[in-house]
């Protein structure tokens, strides 16, 4: 049976992303907030701004579990089909 190899992300993959959400979120808000515009025209773009980060979030959570999912079944099959292998004998006469 083989063993399946589990994909690894690096620390700093993780603080790579985790900091460059932290600046894109830090510089629209600024940028929202020094916006020489009228404050309703500042709120709408702020909760567009939040709109999208929610939207992303929900997209990877999705993504990923459907990885999961697939994960999950593609193991089932997997299994399945060595019981099948294991409990198969092709010398065994019927009868």
């Amino acid at each position: 049976m083989t063993k399946r190899i589990q994909p690894q992300q690096t620390s700093a993959f993780y603080a790579q992303a985790v900091v460059s959400f932290g600046l894109s979120i830090t510089a629209m808000a600024l940028a929202l907030v020094y916006l020489p515009a009228q404050p309703w025209v500042r709120a709408f773009l702020s909760i567009g701004l939040l709109y999208v980060v929610t939207s992303t979030v929900v997209l990877c959570k999705v993504v990923r579990d459907r990885q999961e999912i697939t994960e999950v079944s593609s193991r089932v099959d997997q299994a399945r089909l060595d019981k099948l292998l294991t409990e198969h004998d092709p010398f065994r006469v019927e009868g």
